[in-house]
């Protein structure tokens, strides 16, 4: 009988490490070299047309099309010279991926059958790829095929696998959104103009806000060979079978330590690939549980760091391959070890370099440090719920919770002497407003605050850590664009509500920093609920939030249904970010994907445990009956009674785990069923949650049990000891 494991395991203890040097140890000699950025912009384009894209880029300026045309063509004469020999626009539909469809540059063959090449303003600007399988949640059926892209000139070309990546939209032929850019775009628009409103109470030339963020992407590597004789690794993503190896995270010798060598060959090539694609990797480390890793960038405007994170998941995938690896994105591809995530640090940054999330040394900077952290706070409060529901996936749902990242609830945590200082503000107020030009409270540590004041808290989902917000709950497969749209959109509503409410003072004759400090103050108190400074992973935490009446959704199904709230459904209409109709599409969306990702495993599992462990199981079991068969032959009764109690006690165990894993592989095909006829998406999607769902835990169980019973040598599925520390 052929074991697959085994041979994986040959092929795996033969691997040799690929060296991939880049040709320079400068990254500065070749970053950015394959992105039509500034550098080649200049180069390539009349000053004229450079002026007009880097104005479309730093302040949202529309592009001619006549312009477009001459950046058409010098795009393509740059693409050309660095070998691209086809364009294509790239697009993030709501699958969580990106998209593209390949178009050479031939567009006429003359009469003497030469080819001509050519990039037209018009194919620069906007294609009609159709792309009408993808998922629209009801917006579109497959016979209304229309869907357009259309270039996002702030996010810069590229080439990979020469060809010319645009970065672009995607939207319908009514012009609903169908990706995930079109919301960001104007989520970051949106928060650019509440945001610059406030900042004028303390600077009036300040003309824009960038939101910022730098992601930090946790992934695993396992051999490609291990990985091809796991069928749920290559179909789900996630082990769905495998009992916890003897040694896997416990003594955190794997954490920052020494990055093995065919590991580091593979980090080598995979950063000079980001570099030259712009992308700004600054860390590498080896993560927590075996073979996991991390690397993050330096921070960048919101909307490119997004494209960037998504070049970054398919580029990690691309280079593994090169070097025998497999790149494992499941938030829980092992259970009882480490899941991974991707936390978004969050910032916003105005035009004249300063960051608003960073305590100044004056006590005007510190006012208005403190209005956009207390504003930031009382939007949170408000919203809660729909952050939450931003990060919640199949792939999460196994990791929030688990003492290994944070829960389901959403507190933010901001250090001991901001909680003071807010405190001294609650409690005391306003002694003095002063004048406009001074602002004077009973606070004596306020111009004194510093960024990294405070030790930072693991636990919390959402911590300050000195100059940003750091979102620790997002998934590590997920795209960035969910949690940021909903996160500047937030901020942008309780922008707007403060500056309502300070107008109103003013217009009552209060001074502009006295009314500024009474907002604050009123938000301080109404935000009190969302701070939580200690161990978010305790019970005592999970009481007294529901006592706080904090949202604790630990369903997917049940999370997602904070899109439907009136409440969101005004957030994003009034802000022109998606309609009504927009928004229950994407909550249609997100519920059918995450039952299809349910069905999926439940297939799987139901495969596995039928077609390769039950075999084994049934084949050691017999060997153990035949061994017991042949000691009753040559030994007296009591003799046999006596030496042969073990093998019975296996033999009965091994049918005992047989007979439950068929039993409930055959209930969990009768949920699927019932499930499956429900009409209603979001009926399926609770049924296969708590129908379908338990009998994967249920199965697992069992087969695991089984596999510390059989004879290694049988057992058909590589083990957690050899995926984990096998590199």
């Amino acid at each position: 009988m052929e074991n697959f494991r085994f041979d994986a395991l040959k092929i795996t203890l033969s691997r040799k490490s690929v060296k991939v040097d880049p040709p320079s140890d400068r990254v500065s000699d070749f970053f950015g070299e394959m992105t039509f950025g500034r550098k080649a912009m200049r180069e390539f384009l009349s000053e004229d047309a450079y002026k007009m894209v880097i104005s479309a880029i730093d302040q949202g300026m529309q592009i001619d099309r006549k312009i477009a045309d001459q950046v058409a063509s010098a795009m393509k004469s740059w693409a050309t010279s660095k070998g691209a020999v086809h364009y294509t626009h790239w697009f993030h539909p709501l699958t969580g991926a990106t998209a593209e469809k390949h178009d050479a540059f031939i567009d006429i063959i003359t009469e003497d059958g030469r080819a001509i090449e050519n990039f037209s303003g018009d194919q620069l600007v906007q294609q009609e790829p159709d792309a009408s399988s993808f998922p629209s949640g009801g917006i579109r059926n497959t016979f209304e095929a229309r869907g357009y892209t259309a270039w996002d000139p702030t996010s810069p070309a590229f080439i990979i696998d020469r060809t010319l990546c645009i970065p672009t939209i995607f939207v319908s032929y009514t012009g609903e959104a169908l990706d995930y850019k079109t919301p960001l775009l104007k989520a970051l628009n949106a928060v650019d103009r509440a945001a610059v409103d406030v900042c004028k109470y303390f600077d009036k030339d300040v003309k824009k806000v960038n939101a910022t963020l730098g992601w930090e992407q946790e992934y695993f590597l396992v051999d490609a060979a291990l990985y091809a004789a796991r069928p749920d690794l290559v179909l789900t993503g996630r082990t769905v079978f495998g009992h916890a190896s003897a040694k896997d995270q416990q003594l955190s010798d794997h954490y920052f330590g020494t990055i093995q060598e065919r590991v580091m060959d593979f980090m080598k090539d995979f950063e000079y690939e980001a570099y030259r694609l712009g992308i700004p990797i600054k860390t590498r480390h080896n993560e927590v549980a075996p073979n996991q890793f991390e690397c993050a960038p330096v921070y960048e405007e919101a909307n490119l760091a997004v494209d960037h994170n998504q070049l970054l998941m398919h580029l990690l995938k691309r280079v593994a391959r090169n070097h025998d690896f497999m790149v494992l994105l499941h938030e829980k591809p092992f259970a009882k070890v480490n899941g991974s995530g991707k936390h978004n640090n969050w910032s916003l940054q105005t035009d004249k370099g300063d960051n608003l999330l960073s305590p100044g040394k004056d006590k005007k900077s510190n006012l208005r440090f403190l209005t956009f952290m207390v504003n930031i706070l009382k939007s949170i409060r408000e919203y809660d719920g729909l952050l939450a529901a931003s990060i919640m996936n199949s792939g999460n749902e196994h990791r929030l919770g688990g003492n290994e990242a944070p829960p389901a609830i959403i507190s933010v945590f901001i250090g001991s002497q901001l909680s003071k200082t807010l405190d001294e503000i609650e409690k005391k107020g306003v002694v003095n407003a002063g004048n406009e030009n001074g602002l004077n409270i009973s606070i004596p540590k306020i111009p004194e605050i510093l960024p990294d004041n405070t030790d930072r808290n693991r636990t919390s989902p959402f911590a300050f850590t000195g100059n940003k917000f750091e979102f620790r709950a997002v998934g590590s497969s997920a795209t960035c664009s969910n949690p940021m749209i909903i996160l500047n959109l937030m901020l942008v509503d309780q922008l707007k509500k403060f500056k309502k409410d300070v107008d109103e003072l003013i217009g009552k004759k209060v001074r502009k920093n006295e009314a500024i400090l009474k907002v604050v103050k009123r938000y301080i108190m109404e935000s009190r609920d969302i701070r939580f400074e200690g161990n978010n992973y305790s019970e005592e935490w999970v009481k007294e939030a529901a006592k706080r009446g904090l949202s604790n959704v630990t369903s997917v199904p049940e999370a997602l249904k904070a899109y439907l709230l009136p409440s969101t459904i005004q957030l994003f209409a009034e802000n022109n970010v998606l309609s009504e109709r927009e928004l229950k599409a994407r909550f249609n969306t997100y519920i059918e994907n995450y039952t299809k990702q349910i069905q999926i495993e439940s297939r799987v599992i139901g495969d596995l445990a039928t077609n390769h462990i039950l075999p084994v199981a049934i084949k050691y079991q017999n060997i153990l009956i035949e061994n017991a068969r042949g000691l009753k032959e040559v030994l007296d009764n009591k003799t046999y009674v006596k030496l042969s109690r073990n093998q019975v006690t296996s033999i009965k165990k091994i049918s005992e785990h047989i007979s439950e894993i068929v039993t409930n592989v055959n209930l969990m095909k009768e949920e699927r069923k019932l499930a499956n006829r429900l009409e209603d998406a979001e009926e399926k999607a609770f049924a296969y949650r708590g129908k379908v769902l338990p009998y994967l835990e249920v199965i697992r169980r069992h087969v695991d049990k089984l596999e510390l019973m059989v004879d290694d040598k049988l057992w058909p599925l590589p083990k957690y000891r050899e995926l984990l520390f096998l590199r």
